[in-house]
């Protein structure tokens, strides 16, 4: 009887530890990782200390000619940085001006994205003569950052034109002496 016993005791034993070899680590695990991208759409205009500017025309010093509009301003960048959501393929930049000044265009032309910038960058429409309507003035930008500040992005020239006729949006005929005028030009970045 001691011997059966003893076979028992040691068939529950190996019985036991096969159990436990079973429940053992093996050579591979997992583990899940859940991530989480936030959707981004942000513009600005560098360098924000110095991104009002001051345009204007110089008067001729000879009768029969027109006023001389300033030379052209390149001084500031459109920065953004954009993560679209999946249902939107692309986004734009738009611009447009709050109120037209008499008699004068206002032209600015975004140059192709330059500096530390990653992603798919917009295209540049290229000269654009300002208005009321929303203009798109980059197109394209997919998941993107252009880098922040002054040589990142696309660098924007500001051009003034006294009433350029057809194709422009302003007549000659409309101008009027001022000390200053001012407009205010909004950039907004939106999906298609």
């Amino acid at each position: 009887m001691k011997k059966l016993n003893l076979t028992l005791a040691l068939s529950l034993f190996a019985v036991a530890v096969s159990g436990n070899l079973s429940a053992q680590d093996t050579k591979t695990d997992s583990h899940t990782i859940t991530i989480s991208i936030p959707e981004v759409a942000l513009v600005d205009i560098e360098p924000a200390a110095t991104k009002n500017l001051t345009l204007g025309f110089t008067a001729p010093t000879e009768a029969g000619n027109p006023v001389i509009p300033a030379t052209a301003n390149s001084t500031l960048w459109l920065n953004y940085s954009s993560i679209k959501s999946e249902t939107e393929p692309t986004r734009n930049v738009t611009v447009s001006l709050n109120a037209p000044i008499p008699g004068v265009d206002i032209n600015v032309t975004a140059a192709a994205a330059t500096g530390s910038g990653g992603g798919t960058l917009g295209l540049s429409a290229g000269l654009l003569t300002l208005s009321a309507a929303g203009q798109t003035i980059v197109s394209g930008i997919g998941s993107a950052y252009t880098g922040n500040g002054a040589n990142n992005g696309h660098n924007l020239t500001y051009a003034l034109a006294a009433g350029s006729g057809p194709g422009g949006v302003a007549a000659y005929a409309d101008l009027q002496a001022t000390p200053t005028t001012q407009a205010t030009v909004t950039y907004t970045i939106s999906d298609n």
